[in-house]
């Protein structure tokens, strides 16, 4: 199947030939960081380069008998402030750019926010609704054992991301703990509580979405208590996100995933419209809101735009149309680099996703320290401390957005690169 044959998969308009590549896009965004690193900017084609790319064959008995292959891969893209660090996605349009893209937005988000972490990413070309369950579960074994000679709990620790789950993630840590001899609970994140899981690890991307939406808005002097709300992708991100937004008073008037796009100005009963998706497995055939056209969506007028669902979203095409106040990107590249100028333009806020969709990597981080220590926190404990750092990283951006007069999504690079390039700089090269 061709890139061109996966534009709608799924409903969602996950690729738009008007958009330029994943890595294409972060390339982009690293340049437009160039002129703001000073002594640094020697270093700067490290982050063009990611440091290492694996592609594996993922050879499967299927439950006919026959034999099925898919490919796979693991990017590393930086580790030199620590391991990589970065989720795992079975989707039928993977590719290698995409996943050399996230590897490197990856590498980015964690030094935004400061976790001692590289960047990683990795994934598997595969409809995961396509195939069985038993079917899905070898996939996961080959897979981790295809990787398992670049993963572990102090070089690189996968974590879930589209397609996968806590299970996913449970037969990783299984897989890689067989073939090396003994238990391994840190070398993926995002696990069940009973096998080493993170309290607060289901919820924590979505809710870090909500906090940043909630300082942005502050700054801009916006309530969100009455604000109209529209999320693209009701799942882990979107729909957590959706449901901490309903619950501080705001309006979600539009949302869509993979089965339909839906819209009710009144405002969608989120806990019901959640009920019916756990139920249904989509936003399909829910009664409380009415089916539009996915372009309508994004013209919807509100003050929070959450596009969380798949990277190349607001193109150039889609940015002269969306009409909110803040766009907070729980996905990752959801905004192509000339869509951000337009927005800019407009005078609308985009909190990027390096930074709105870092609580998910963060409480990763606090699982993947308790796993270390084999202590365990309270989830207030660890949605006090998500807070607390995701408080600060907006913090620090939006101080360095005004200083320096650019985007909040280049005030994060700022930040990020300078970290990056300077712990580079100072290990030097080897040998």
């Amino acid at each position: 199947m061709h890139d061109t044959d996966l534009a709608h998969v799924g409903g969602l308009s996950y690729l738009n030939p008007s958009a330029p590549e994943p890595y294409a896009s972060f390339i982009e965004q690293i340049e437009r960081v160039r002129p703001y690193l000073g002594e640094l900017e020697r270093w700067i084609e490290t982050l063009k380069h990611p440091k290492r790319t694996l592609i594996v064959d993922v050879p499967i008995v299927r439950d006919d008998g026959t034999i099925a292959h898919y490919e796979g891969y693991r990017v590393q893209h930086n580790l030199s402030r620590g391991p990589g660090k970065g989720g795992i996605r079975f989707h039928p349009a993977v590719t290698l750019n995409e996943v050399m893209a996230l590897a490197g937005w990856m590498t980015v988000k964690n030094a935004a926010v400061g976790l001692p972490f590289g960047g990683a990413k990795g994934g598997i070309r595969v409809d995961p609704r396509a195939v069985t369950k038993d079917e899905l579960h070898r996939i996961t074994r080959r897979f981790t054992s295809e990787i398992g000679l670049i993963i572990g709990p102090d070089r690189d620790i996968p974590a879930p991301d589209v397609g996968t789950n806590a299970v996913t993630m449970a037969v990783m840590m299984d897989t890689f703990s067989m073939n090396r001899g003994g238990t391994a609970t840190g070398v993926v994140t995002g696990k069940p509580v009973a096998l080493g899981g993170s309290l607060g690890r289901h919820e924590a991307t979505g809710r870090g979405v909500f906090i940043t939406a909630r300082e942005a808005a502050r700054h801009q002097h916006i309530e969100v208590e009455g604000a109209r709300v529209v999320v693209q992708g009701f799942g882990n991100v979107g729909g957590i996100a959706a449901r901490l937004f309903h619950e501080a008073g705001a309006r979600v008037i539009a949302a869509a995933d993979h089965g339909a796009t839906l819209h009710n100005e009144a405002g969608i009963d989120v806990p019901a419209a959640l009920a019916h998706v756990a139920e249904n497995g989509s936003l399909a055939g829910f009664p409380g809101a009415t089916p539009i056209d996915i372009e309508d969506f994004w013209q919807l007028p509100c003050e929070f735009l959450v596009p969380a669902a798949l990277e190349g979203q607001i193109t150039e095409v889609r940015a002269p149309r969306v009409q909110t106040k803040i766009v907070v990107e729980g996905a990752n590249g959801p905004t192509t680099p000339a869509a951000d100028d337009i927005l800019k333009d407009r005078g609308i806020l985009v909190v990027p996703d390096v930074l709105a969709n870092a609580g998910g990597v963060t409480v990763s981080y606090f699982e993947w320290v308790q796993d270390f220590s084999s202590f365990f926190w309270t989830e207030d404990e660890i949605n006090d401390r998500l807070e607390r750092i995701m408080v600060n990283a907006f913090g620090a951006i939006w101080r360095v957005s005004e200083e320096k007069q650019v985007s909040l999504r280049t005030a994060a690079f700022i930040i990020a690169c300078h970290r990056v390039l300077e712990a580079r700089a100072e290990r030097g090269l080897y040998p």
